[in-house]
């Protein structure tokens, strides 16, 4: 993939995340709260598990943007790669 190519993906993945965190509340009533969080964690806290969520987006989109994730996948791949 070319940078100028890597460098939009990134940050295109970076603004959703960004997103995700800002409008928790719509997430909420898009797509419902989520029962494994509100069983392990308490009643309320899907929007932290959204805001968690948003955060890992931006995350990963700062490692696209870096280029780093191809280093990560390349490790994650050697675990099940044979010598």
């Amino acid at each position: 993939m070319s940078d100028i190519y890597r460098i939009l993906l990134g940050i295109a993945v970076m603004l959703i995340g960004l997103w995700m965190v800002i409008k928790t509340e719509l997430l909420l009533e898009w797509f419902g709260e989520v029962d494994w969080a509100e069983e392990k964690m308490g009643y309320g806290q899907s929007r932290l598990f959204y805001k968690l969520l948003g955060t890992g987006v931006s995350f990963l989109g700062i490692l696209i943007l870096t280029n780093i994730i191809s280093d990560v996948l390349a490790a994650f791949a050697g675990i099940f790669v044979r010598p």
